[in-house]
């Protein structure tokens, strides 16, 4: 998937990659959430194959916070005018992801960092 999502955002270092369905406008429709070293991407899939990016949707700093993670019908996360809906699986990459950039000092050290 991290390929796929490459061919759409070049060289940037992808950091986190999740699902999420909208729950608001645009309507229900599926999206990646990518966050590189330099932003956060959301990119539109296809129909019914939320593992095929087709293009970037929308693009936020990469200082943008994910969180706070609400909770509804599952764990929710507004990000610019998206209300986006994820499995509980990816609450600790998005709170990772927000970690990484606003408390560094909580991550713990890579189990292997010569991977």
């Amino acid at each position: 998937m991290r390929e796929r999502c490459r061919t759409l955002l070049g060289q940037e270092d992808i950091r986190y990659v999740f699902p999420a369905l909208s729950t608001g406008p645009p309507g229900m429709a599926g999206f990646l959430v990518v966050v590189t070293d330099r932003a956060v991407h959301v990119l539109a899939t296809r129909t019914l194959r939320s593992d095929r990016p087709t293009s970037v949707y929308a693009s936020h700093p990469r200082a943008t916070r994910l969180g706070p993670i609400l909770y509804g019908t599952g764990p929710l996360i507004e990000l610019g005018s998206l209300v986006l809906e994820f499995d509980e699986e990816y609450a600790a990459v998005v709170n990772a992801a927000d970690a990484e950039v606003f408390a560094p000092e909580t991550l713990p050290p890579d189990p292997l960092p010569d991977l």
